[in-house]
């Protein structure tokens, strides 16, 4: 067994991209530059926001906190999303989610310029991944790609059985799997709660050559729902009570670590896995939007 590091992964990924910025900066070019917008006083987004902030320090980007109360219009948060579309020197645009009640989600993502959606949320860059076209893909699910091919781990021809459908990761991680393009060409299946409710979940992840778990219920994935020498992949990262830790609670994923990391060739550690490379891909995004508002090829 093998731990798939995001962390370690991800910092390669951080010192390629300041690398190239330092390049580009030294042939006279501005920063790349991300703006990060969040509505209300969420701890956790509070949290996610500065780790994306820290990260552009990082790799040299210039990025910009635009924090508003929760009282805000949603009229006010479009009208702000329009101007920063029309800034040249804005590259990427992220509106932390969730949002207040009374803000639409997908008003709010459809607002921003395709050419500025650094999360890849836009209707326009789903179609154009659906149809295999370039496209600014989901922070996420790239991730996922973006360790399996780092890793060497042989997709074309495999089972790939994905647990979620949530536009975010779930939906994204089966058009990615199935694509062609290195990652990809998978043979993919798509399970949900309603296949837990029918009680045949472990029928179809027993299948599984490469098994991504994107739910949000703590150790839903048991030692006996795993085939030996699997690549299991870990998304998800919860929060349980612990009152032997300090803390009083742990963070575990939505996989029983204990009882699958024995039987696999390949597993993520939660946390420590897929989280990192998620901010990772943010930035990768960011950098391939800048060059091409620049006209830099690639």
């Amino acid at each position: 067994m093998e731990l798939l590091d995001g962390k370690k992964l991800s910092s390669d990924l951080k010192d390629e991209i300041q690398a190239e910025v330092r390049h580009l900066t030294a042939a006279g070019h501005r920063k790349p530059h991300l703006v990060a917008i969040l509505v209300g006083n969420n701890p956790a987004s509070m949290t996610y926001v500065a780790s994306k902030v820290k990260a552009c320090n990082r790799v040299g980007f210039a990025s910009t906190e635009m924090l508003y109360p929760d009282d805000i219009t949603e009229a006010f948060l479009l009208r702000k999303i329009g101007s920063l579309n029309a800034d040249p020197d804005v590259d990427g645009i992220l509106v932390q989610l969730p949002l207040p009640a009374h803000i639409s989600e997908n008003k709010v993502l459809e607002a921003i310029a395709p050419e500025r959606d650094v999360d890849g949320f836009h209707p326009v860059n789903i179609g154009r991944m659906v149809k295999g076209l370039p496209s600014t893909w989901p922070a996420t699910p790239a991730g996922v790609l973006e360790m399996l091919i780092r890793y060497k781990i042989e997709t074309v021809g495999k089972v790939a059985v994905i647990i979620g459908k949530s536009n975010i990761v779930g939906t994204p991680m089966r058009i990615l799997l199935s694509g062609d393009h290195p990652g990809g060409n998978a043979t993919t299946i798509s399970c949900d709660i309603y296949t837990s409710k029918a009680g045949n979940l472990a029928h179809f992840t027993r299948q599984a050559d490469i098994l991504v778990v994107a739910t949000g219920v703590p150790n839903l994935i048991r030692g006996d729902m795993v085939k030996e020498g699997a690549t299991v992949v870990d998304v998800g990262i919860n929060r349980i009570e612990d009152k032997s830790n300090t803390k009083g609670y742990k963070i575990v994923g939505d996989v029983a670590f204990d009882e699958v990391a024995p039987k696999c060739s390949y597993i993520t550690p939660v946390p420590g896995g897929v989280g990192p490379m998620t901010i990772a891909m943010l930035l990768q995004n960011t950098l391939k939007l800048y060059k091409k508002q620049l006209g830099i090829d690639s």
